[in-house]
């Protein structure tokens, strides 16, 4: 072994006694806060980290690459790109359908996007900076998810896109999605970031969701599925797609070689680009404008470590998920429970919970029992986008968006709505808590 080699073994295993002294989960006790969700991780996530820090490459390398090659094997997807966050894979996924390398079916300004005001903005912001229109139709309950009936009345002749999230886990009807938008030749874009693992029973067996749109978007934020601190992915099976996403993440330029690595694409000084003089560097050619919304080595390791995880984290999830909704059964007079979408088995994000009229408490007096006996509850997300003010300013300025009916289910979702975690960090324990503490809410304790 070489002293180089001695070394990062000395560490490593250092690391391994730190996180066992440190970071190792203890039991929970009685009057511990049990989180909606958080990260779940061993030694082997700090063993990567130190390793990729060893490394001292301080972008996008080796790790980066790892993880885009086994993250789109997971899904089954050709493609995936790591970025810094899910809502930059929410941006880039949108503005790849803007450039001007799809000819007529790019998005142009002024262009409608069909999706729903009941979920994260950033589903929804890069639609509005773009100056595209978007049209908000309403969601079901219990379910949560787009109402797949609104989408005719949402169509218009400037329809392009429909960009839709499968809501904390339970996926839209995407057979009916994808055939409208087949139907009409628009682009689908999968918001994937709370579904990571979610399954709809397909011709000749089960497919992850994630891979049903033109393009596809993951998070891997803290509380998600896996996690690597901030980081997000754009997937893709579409090479063309993959080309102008790539492009947009890396400053927009034309090149496709990695940091750090010249000429792979045998063209650096033989091309000709725009006006430019014939024979220019082609690390230095821009065929968008694009950005750097690139993530490090750094938090590709701690993806790479946890990716292996998954399979067990999703089980963990539904595990959890299906105790909450057999002991809350006995309170189906008080709250709306929660039921996946037919034919899918969804990887749970949470537990959402809908006050009935006839309860005698609110969701706000719910929300402030749970939060008192130190459990922590969530918001579905903004409620209702369209009431915020992020929308007031766009009533000043005059840029438009369209509502297909009322959107009284998402008013009701707003009103009324919360949910609970199932993160695999919680045990039955910490599940038992919770149940009693909704049982005592309604009386029956």
């Amino acid at each position: 072994m070489s002293r180089r080699e001695e070394l990062k073994t000395r560490i490593l295993d250092l690391v391994g006694a730190y996180y066992d002294e440190v970071h190792r989960p203890k039991p929970w006790r009685e009057g511990d806060r049990i989180p909606y969700g958080g990260r779940v991780f061993d030694a082997e996530e700090m063993k990567a980290l130190t390793e990729a820090c060893l490394d001292f490459w301080l972008t996008s390398g080796r790790w980066s690459s790892a993880f885009e090659e086994r993250f789109a094997s997971y899904l089954g997807v050709g493609r995936s790109l790591l970025v810094n966050s899910g809502s930059s894979a929410n941006l880039l996924a949108f503005m790849a359908l803007t450039s001007p390398l799809l000819g007529d079916q790019a998005l142009r300004r002024g262009d409608e996007v069909i999706t729903v005001a009941a979920g994260f903005p950033t589903t929804v912001a890069p639609i509005v900076q773009y100056g595209a229109v978007p049209v908000f139709v309403d969601v079901t309950l219990p379910t949560g998810n787009v109402d797949v009936g609104a989408l005719d009345e949402a169509l218009s002749e400037r329809t392009k896109a429909v960009f839709l999230a499968h809501t904390l886990g339970n996926p839209f009807d995407v057979k009916a999605v994808r055939a409208f938008c087949d139907r009409h030749s628009l682009w689908l874009v999968e918001d994937n970031c709370d579904a990571l693992g979610s399954e709809v029973l397909a011709e000749g067996g089960r497919r992850l969701t994630g891979t049903f749109g033109d393009l596809a978007t993951s998070s891997f934020y803290p509380p998600h599925h896996m996690t690597m601190g901030e980081g997000g992915a754009v997937c893709t099976s579409d090479e063309r797609l993959h080309r102008i996403v790539l492009s947009l993440r890396d400053w927009g330029r034309d090149c496709v070689c990695p940091s750090g690595v010249d000429d792979s694409c045998g063209c650096r000084f033989s091309g000709q680009f725009g006006t430019l003089p014939f024979g220019y560097d082609h690390k230095y050619v821009y065929s968008h404008f694009g950005y750097n919304l690139k993530a490090t080595d750094l938090q590709a390791a701690i993806g790479v470590a946890q990716l292996r995880k998954v399979p067990a984290f999703v089980e963990a999830r539904r595990r959890n998920w299906a105790f909450l909704r057999r002991a809350l059964e006995s309170l189906e007079d008080f709250f709306l429970l929660p039921e996946a979408t037919e034919g899918t088995e969804p990887s749970w994000f949470g537990f959402l919970l809908t006050v009935r009229p006839q309860a005698p408490f609110g969701r706000d007096g719910a929300v402030a029992h749970l939060e008192a006996k130190g459990i922590q509850t969530r918001m579905l997300f903004a409620g209702n986008l369209t009431r915020h003010p992020c929308f007031d300013a766009l009533r000043v300025s005059g840029q438009g968006w369209r509502v297909v009916g009322e959107l009284d289910v998402t008013d009701r979702i707003m009103r009324d709505t919360f949910w609970i975690g199932v993160y695999p960090g919680l045990d039955e324990a910490r599940l038992t808590r919770m149940v009693e503490a909704l049982e005592s809410l309604c009386g029956r304790l």
